[in-house]
């Protein structure tokens, strides 16, 4: 969870920019994972909504973030071919596992099974 210290020297936009980056270099935030709207994030976290908007602006410059239109904002996907394909797949595994209402713990055992080479039905 991303907190804004009012107290703290650095300015907003950068500790939403420094939250967010570290959100997703820890795995919080996932690739191809959709953010807040800029409206819903200020609200969320006390900011005036152009404060969230120079964060996410400064983060699409540097290739973090992506906004596709109207769809919203994401996590990007890496710039390797072969990591973004299996990023895809990832979200995409994780989209049906929190739709089948599996255990995430599960999950990933049965992932780790399955490339492994083993039967998943034995994780």
């Amino acid at each position: 969870m991303i907190t804004i210290d009012s107290a703290s020297p650095v300015p907003p936009f950068e500790q939403l920019r420094g939250g967010l980056v570290d959100a997703i270099s820890s795995g919080e935030l996932a690739a191809g994972q959709r953010l807040p709207t800029v409206r819903r994030l200020a609200e969320d976290l006390g900011l005036a909504p152009g404060t969230v908007a120079r964060a996410y602006r400064e983060l699409e410059a540097s290739g973090v973030i992506e906004t596709r239109g109207r769809n919203g904002t994401f996590v990007s996907f890496s710039d390797d071919p072969a990591h973004r394909a299996a990023q895809q797949a990832a979200t995409v595994f994780a989209e049906q596992i929190r739709s089948l209402r599996i255990d995430p713990d599960d999950a990933l055992a049965l992932a780790a099974a399955a490339l492994r080479g083993g039967d998943p039905g034995s994780a």
